[in-house]
């Protein structure tokens, strides 16, 4: 009796199958870091702003001083005219500045969350990720720069309703958003720089409160830079608060600004603070 003809084998009919059964054998290629770490970055920027859902009294909490200097300080001095602003109000003048204020004080205080981080043992588990660290500094960064924003819209909101001239155009108020992001990813990395060296919640808030104001006035957001002191002046061109206030004042006002400088500065300054803070991150968890 002949055998009957084995039949060739076919090819799947279930290609999903097909390639479950592959991935059981070969694992799959990891992605290059230059796709992973944009990722992870949205998702770590993610995860700082789903605290602000929980908790928005931090926003309205932090708009009540920028609305007071515009409405006692600003007022005041635009009646007065006690600081030569180049023809336009006083308070239109100021009112950047206020800005760059407000999303400062937002990011110069980050570091105590990354300190509380620690302390709750999320960091450590964060670190023990394949996120790289540049990525949790970054998204981290960029988070503040988004509650900046929002402190920001809420300051032009003001300053609108006082009259202030503001610019409406779209392409301008991107500019603005841009600015504030960067200015503010640069001071909450230089927070978390120094919650790194300080490894202290007390002390950071300690060297926090001393170094803000002298960051607020020794920039150029409450008078023009002509009528500071020598030493101020270079103070003033050492202080990446000055070329923020710059740029939003140049962007929101139509006054002369070197945006360029501005936004060039802005950059390097928040690529360096991202660097040292990521540097200093390892010694913060142990």
């Amino acid at each position: 009796m002949s055998e009957a003809p084995v039949a060739p084998p076919t090819a799947s009919a279930d290609p999903a199958r097909e390639r479950g059964i592959g991935l059981l054998v070969q694992p799959p290629q990891p992605r290059a870091g230059w796709r992973v770490l944009p990722a992870r970055v949205v998702a770590m920027c993610a995860v700082e702003l789903q605290k602000l859902r929980h908790d928005r009294t931090e926003l309205y909490t932090r708009a009540v001083q920028p609305a007071l200097w515009l409405l006692i300080f600003g007022q005041t001095f635009t009646r007065i005219h006690a600081i030569p602003t180049g023809g336009i109000p006083y308070i239109d003048f100021m009112a950047p500045g206020i800005i760059a204020q407000s999303a400062m004080f937002i990011a110069i205080f980050y570091g105590i969350q990354i300190i509380w981080e620690r302390d709750a043992g999320v960091l450590n588990k964060l670190l023990v990720t394949p996120t790289p660290r540049s990525a949790l500094i970054t998204g981290k960064a960029f988070a503040a720069g988004v509650k900046s924003l929002i402190q920001a819209v809420v300051v032009i909101a003001i300053a609108a309703v006082l009259g202030v001239a503001l610019t409406w155009n779209p392409l301008r108020l991107l500019g603005v958003g841009a600015a504030v992001v960067l200015g503010s990813a640069f001071f909450s990395c230089l927070s978390m720089t120094i919650a790194g060296v300080v490894l202290s919640r007390d002390r950071l808030m300690g060297i926090g409160q001393a170094i803000t104001m002298p960051l607020f006035f020794g920039s150029n957001a409450l008078y023009p830079v002509a009528v500071m002191p020598g030493w101020l002046q270079a103070v003033s061109r050492a202080n990446p608060l000055s070329y923020q206030v710059d740029a939003l004042r140049g962007l929101l006002l139509g006054t002369p600004a070197h945006l360029a400088a501005d936004f060039g500065v802005l950059l390097v300054a928040a690529a360096a603070g991202i660097a040292a803070a990521s540097s200093l991150l390892g010694r913060l968890a142990r």
